[in-house]
C-alpha cells in the first residue's frame, strides 16, 4: 500500500482545504472561532480512527468466511477527571456469529493501523456490541464485550 502525501493549504481564517491524492476534504473550527465549513482536525482524526477500525474488521471477517452482515463505529473524545482526554470507540457489529468470533472482532477492532499508530500517546477505549443477524422469528438481543 502506497501512501499519499496529505497536503494542508488555509482556505479562510481558520479554515483549511485538504488534498488527498484526487479528493478534497475541508477542515474547520466552528462558529464563533471560524465559519463551520467542515469537520475539525480532531473529527477528522476521529474519523480515520473509525474508518480504519471498521475496514479492518470486515477485512478479517471476510478473510475468515464469517458471517458479519454489518459493523458500525462511532468515536469521540471524553476527558477523564484528574487525566487528560481519552477516545472512546463504540464498535457495533451485526451477524450471525458466536461468543468466539465476536470476542475476537472484539481483539482485532483495537488493532486497527490508526489506533496501532497513536500507540501509548493517546488512550483509546473501545465499547464493543454484537447483534445478531435478523431473523423473523427472534428480537435482536445485543452482546456487548
Amino acid at each position: 500500500m502506497s501512501a499519499r502525501t496529505v497536503r494542508v493549504r488555509e482556505n479562510g481564517r481558520l479554515a483549511r482545504a485538504i488534498d488527498i491524492g484526487p479528493h478534497r476534504l475541508l477542515s474547520d473550527e466552528p462558529v464563533p472561532f471560524s465559519t463551520d465549513t467542515g469537520p475539525t482536525p480532531v473529527e477528522l482524526l476521529l474519523a480515520g480512527l473509525g474508518a480504519c477500525t471498521s475496514m479492518t474488521v470486515r477485512m478479517y471477517a471476510e478473510r475468515k468466511g464469517w458471517e458479519l452482515t454489518g459493523i458500525e463505529v462511532s468515536a469521540r473524545t471524553e476527558r477523564r477527571v484528574g487525566s487528560h482526554e481519552q477516545i472512546v470507540k463504540d464498535v457495533e457489529i451485526t451477524g450471525d456469529l458466536d461468543a468466539e468470533q465476536i470476542d475476537r472482532l472484539a481483539d482485532i477492532a483495537e488493532r486497527c493501523p490508526v489506533q496501532r499508530m497513536l500507540g501509548d500517546s493517546v488512550d483509546v477505549h473501545t465499547r464493543f456490541t454484537a447483534r445478531p443477524a435478523a431473523t423473523t422469528s427472534t428480537p435482536a438481543t445485543p452482546v456487548t464485550v
